[in-house]
């Protein structure tokens, strides 16, 4: 994936520091990216999308979406919020370790992250996987 970002770059002519001072994504997350130690989260992945004029998706496997690829409705979005909304508060509670360590409030908005873009490109393919043919817009 930061390949695909390493491309953006040159392809607009900034340096990945340009990009982390202009959208305030701090270079350590660049980094981290880059070295494979994780996933930068939703919300910068987006701030990173728009900075090239790109969708989160093309960040992720460099293809552009099919403009036929169904798209989340507000109600969608609501549903996932209120499940992670639950899923924070079972993750936050006091006792819950990994690997013998109490887990750090980061690891906890890693897996939200997650949790977030797993269930938005779920609820997308079930939409395309069970729509009935006569309501598809051709």
């Amino acid at each position: 994936m930061y390949k695909i970002f390493e491309t953006l770059c040159n392809e607009h002519g900034v340096t990945p520091y340009r990009v982390c001072k202009d959208t305030g994504i701090t270079t350590a997350t660049i980094s981290n990216w880059k070295a494979g130690r994780y996933v930068p989260k939703a919300d910068k992945l987006q701030k990173i999308a728009d900075y090239f004029g790109v969708t989160i998706e093309y960040l992720m496997n460099g293809k552009d979406t099919d403009s036929k690829e169904p798209q989340l409705k507000p109600r969608d979005e609501k549903d996932i919020k209120e499940i992670l909304s639950s899923t924070e508060q079972l993750l936050k509670q006091d006792g819950l370790m990994f690997d013998g360590q109490p887990v750090s409030p980061e690891a906890i908005d890693s897996i939200l992250s997650a949790m977030q873009i797993g269930m938005e490109m779920a609820k997308k393919k079930n939409k395309e996987k069970y729509t009935p043919k006569k309501y598809k817009k051709d």
